[in-house]
């Protein structure tokens, strides 16, 4: 199949989780003689944080205004055998109405991987740029990174005709286990980009057990953190992670956090690809709680909960057998759910099984 994909970014990690994950996907459909033309606008703060510059998997087309790559998309739409366009691609409204004149025969398709956010505008009134004004109808199918109710949420709220779940994954390639020296580890890592609405979950989960545990280090990586952020003497800061090194941080501590936005934990069934990216590096996870969690890894056996202060601590004082135990099972799980390749082959099964509107 020709796939071709209006997306915000696959150049760029910086500030987005959607790069890592295009760029696993891709390599899998790729490995199944798939082909992926991807077209992103050329932004500045992609541009100064653009960790890869070359591309063997895919064709990859930047470019800086709409208008003066549109004989390129119009070609292109015309080879696909589908065409998908993604939530926040800053030109989804223009490849929605290009798509529709096309006279193509490649199926429409919209994903969200943002659907918690796009669906939390909707309730609150407010316009979403990259959704066309008549809602989801148009589309052929409709694919979300959220499963859950939020499903029927798309069908009811914004017109969706057809909805699948497409989540989160991992490619085993990039993302493996590493060996740090033990006496070097920290206690805890959290690896994301600063929101507002994981700050009190944060506190209680990380800045509350540095401050409790001076005497041991805890490690912090990603972007946007304010200067009046709450830093401990003993968190260590790492401005921007490109994924090539995530393993090696992932590695750094005994355990690592991970924190759902809000928007994400109120609909649920929303795993974020640091789950899967950490449980593939074999680094014990410990996570907040959400609805549907149960669904990708077993708490107690693949992964700690906590949500409070001392749950962590709890967490964190375990011994090294237990978190080596932990991180052995969701590692093996991980590797038989939830690889970028088990995801190629669920969106080609799930295009295969897509009808185009009025067939």
């Amino acid at each position: 199949m020709k796939l071709v994909v209006f997306g915000l970014t696959l150049s760029s990690s910086w500030g987005n989780g959607h790069a890592t994950l295009w760029r696993g996907l891709i390599h899998a459909l790729a490995s199944r003689g798939h082909h992926v033309v991807f077209f992103e606008r050329d932004v500045s703060y992609y541009a100064a944080h653009r960790d890869l510059t070359e591309l063997e998997d895919a064709e990859l087309i930047l470019y800086c205004e709409w208008r003066s790559v549109a004989p390129r998309v119009r070609r292109h739409i015309r080879e696909a055998d589908a065409v998908i366009i993604t939530s926040y691609c800053p030109d989804a409204i223009a490849a929605h109405q290009q798509l529709l004149g096309a006279g193509t025969h490649a199926l429409r398709v919209f994903y969200d991987l943002d659907t918690p956010v796009t669906l939390a505008q909707i309730v609150a009134g407010r316009q979403v740029d990259y959704l066309p004004p008549k809602g989801l109808g148009d589309f052929d199918l409709v694919l979300s990174y959220t499963g859950g109710v939020a499903l029927e949420l798309l069908k009811e709220r914004l017109g969706a005709r057809a909805v699948a779940t497409l989540y989160g994954h991992v490619d085993p390639g990039v993302h493996r286990p590493t060996h740090v020296n033990a006496d070097d580890r920290a206690a805890l890592s959290y690896l994301g980009t600063f929101a507002p609405d994981r700050q009190s979950a944060l506190l209680r989960l990380f800045i509350g057990p540095a401050s409790l545990r001076p005497a041991r280090r805890f490690v912090l990586g990603g972007s946007g953190y304010p200067q009046d952020f709450p830093w401990q003497p003993n968190i260590s800061f790492r401005q921007h992670v490109p994924p090539g090194r995530h393993p090696e941080f992932f590695a750094s501590a005994t355990m690592t956090l991970n924190i759902t936005r809000a928007d994400m934990a109120a609909c649920g069934f929303c795993p974020s690809g640091r789950l899967f990216e950490a449980a593939a590096c074999g680094t014990p996870i410990l996570s907040d709680s959400w609805e549907g969690l149960e669904s990708f890894f077993t708490p107690g056996e693949q992964i700690l909960v906590a949500q409070s202060t001392d749950e962590a601590l709890a967490a964190i004082d375990s011994s090294a057998h237990t978190l080596e135990r932990i991180a052995r099972a969701a590692r093996d799980r991980t590797l038989t759910e939830h690889t970028s390749a088990h995801r190629a082959q669920q969106l080609i099964d799930i295009l295969g099984g897509a009808r185009p509107c009025g067939a």
